[in-house]
């Protein structure tokens, strides 16, 4: 009983190619997405209950008699998934906010997974990183319905630098990536647009789009290609050309993507000497991703500081 196991998954920036892993289009066309872990996390700690009962503590705590009546949904779905019944004490945290274009829902999704499947000593082996990123798929898209990608639970479950390949037949392919990660993070502004919001609706009318007019994400697919081999060659002023591209492609995609504040502090960036850059995960708010260049960090910093 006297048992307490923490687990704690990566968020992630998506590098190239984001959204090309979405249903809508990968089951129609394949996709490729290149991304990388950060050194940011959610974290889940869990540990046995002697009454038998089921706690979960997030924005809100519950303590309840059965799985089917957990609140929360992702932890609902993965004790079903993995057969639990009850007994347990579920705490969750983050380092970075949700709803901040990281994956954190996939992240937390895999931590949770990852905490029940250590605890169980009848199940043998721990899974390995491709099984949890397919359970979390489950948990999310499967049993959720949720209208999102795969790219977020194999980066969360595996870390590191990864291309991945997702095949229309629903598999995928993890290659990783042995990029020069100090000269890149160097070259990074990362700020924060002051907004959080829920990816759904974003995703849903991004969906809706790509099945009339997958044009623009064909281009992205093939960004996606292109920023894998600009960066393995060390080319970062070339990868930041394509964030800019990116950028100006997924915008058109949902009319959420880049309200007029978003636009402003992108436009800022650019003025202050910026390469390009783009929104994390579905837009409409969260993080900026910024490729400055060797000597322009401070500038664009500034900028972004005098925006708030």
């Amino acid at each position: 009983w006297c048992v307490m196991i923490l687990a704690h998954a990566p968020l992630r920036f998506s590098l190239g190619g984001g959204g090309s892993d979405l249903p809508g289009y990968a089951e129609a066309h394949g996709g490729f997405v290149v991304s990388a872990a950060i050194d940011a996390h959610a974290y889940v700690l869990l540990h046995r209950r002697f009454d038998g009962r089921i706690g979960v503590r997030h924005e809100r705590c519950e303590v309840v008699d059965s799985v089917a009546a957990v609140g929360h949904p992702i932890v609902r779905e993965a004790l079903a998934l993995t057969g639990w019944r009850g007994g347990l004490e579920i705490t969750s945290g983050a380092t970075l906010p949700a709803g901040s274009g990281l994956g954190s829902s996939s992240s937390f999704t895999v931590a949770v997974l990852a905490v029940l499947w250590a605890l169980s000593e009848a199940r043998g082996e721990q899974p390995s990183a491709a099984r949890l990123a397919e359970q979390a798929c489950a948990v999310e898209i499967e049993r959720l319905g949720r209208p999102m990608g795969k790219q977020d639970a194999y980066v969360a479950a595996h870390g590191g630098i990864v291309a991945m390949t997702f095949a229309r037949d629903g598999s995928v392919d993890v290659e990783r990536l042995a990029l020069p990660t100090t000269q890149l993070a160097a070259r990074l502004v990362i700020a924060f647009s002051g907004v959080t919001r829920g990816a759904d609706d974003v995703l849903q009318a991004q969906v809706a789009t790509l099945k009339r007019d997958p044009e623009d994400m064909h281009r992205i697919k093939a960004m996606g290609y292109e920023a894998r081999d600009l960066l393995l060659a060390g080319d970062i002023d070339g990868f930041g050309g394509l964030l800019d591209e990116h950028w100006q492609r997924k915008r058109r995609l949902a009319t959420g993507v880049s309200a007029t504040p978003l636009e402003e502090h992108y436009r800022a960036a650019r003025e202050a000497g910026a390469i390009g850059g783009k929104l994390m995960g579905a837009g409409g708010g969260g993080f900026f991703m910024l490729c400055v260049p060797e000597d322009g960090r401070a500038e664009v910093e500034q900028a972004m500081l005098a925006r708030g």
